[in-house]
């Protein structure tokens, strides 16, 4: 059930600048909470987790197809979680790849 909590890790350049002050951010269900979302890192990546912020995203609309017709993508929902300092998750290092 946790896997579905946390859908995947967000990369992106700003994210991985806030690495380097204990922030990582993630692709979450769009109805989990923060005190789920907390549980859900602390049991998949074995590490203590400060505060949760998050924030919904709104779908932005595409046009597609022959007719060039505007189709809306889907809203999600991403989570900033914040590690007690000196913790780490290796799934952002570079190379890196977290143990199961």
């Amino acid at each position: 059930m946790r896997s579905a909590i946390v859908i995947k890790p967000l990369v992106t350049e700003k994210s991985m600048e806030d690495v380097s002050k204990g922030k990582y951010t993630f692709v979450v269900d769009r109805y989990a909470t923060k005190p789920v979302i907390k549980q859900a890192i602390k049991d998949m990546f074995n590490v203590t987790v400060m505060s949760v912020r998050t924030s919904v995203v709104k779908g932005k609309s595409k046009r597609v197809g022959v007719r060039r017709l505007e189709v809306p993508a889907a809203i999600w929902k991403k989570a900033r979680v914040t590690l007690k300092k000196g913790e780490k998750i290796s799934l952002f290092e570079p190379g890196g790849e977290e143990k199961k």
